[in-house]
């Protein structure tokens, strides 16, 4: 296992990413002042995202059915914890992006080869956080 959205397993027979880019910001609120620099204020975590891409080669891999499973799961609009292969957990994200490039066509029309690429946005696990604020 490479990676787990969900239930959705990323892994050589499914989906194997290739790269895999992971971007977090903070938010700092600035407030002007007369002869000095602005003031800032941190506010907290701000946009944590994550995108994965990589190649499908139909023929080897059942990629076709798996970029549906995905394209269900963001149909839903439900948020998934994301973990690698290590264990790590990032958090719950909700998908924001699937992109699907084709080539190398049989003479059916069927892709031979498919690129994809997945955009993931953290969300913030409300039911996690209602359970910690009221000690459960």
């Amino acid at each position: 296992m490479l990676m787990a959205l969900g239930q959705f397993v990323f892994s050589l027979s499914t989906l194997a990413h290739q790269d895999l880019s992971h971007r977090l910001g903070w938010r700092h609120e600035q407030s002007s002042r007369v002869g000095t620099r602005d003031a800032n204020q941190f506010l907290g975590p701000g946009e944590e995202t994550i995108s994965l891409s990589g190649l499908v080669a139909p023929e080897l891999m059942d990629g076709r059915a798996s970029l549906d499973t995905l394209r269900n799961m963001a149909d839903q609009g439900e948020a998934w914890p994301l973990v690698d292969g290590t264990g790590r957990v990032f958090g719950s994200f909700v998908i924001t992006g699937l992109d699907e490039r084709q080539s190398l066509f049989n003479p059916d029309g069927t892709a031979r080869r498919i690129e994809f690429g997945l955009e993931l946005r953290r969300v913030d696990d409300t039911d996690a956080a209602a359970r910690i604020a009221g000690g459960q």
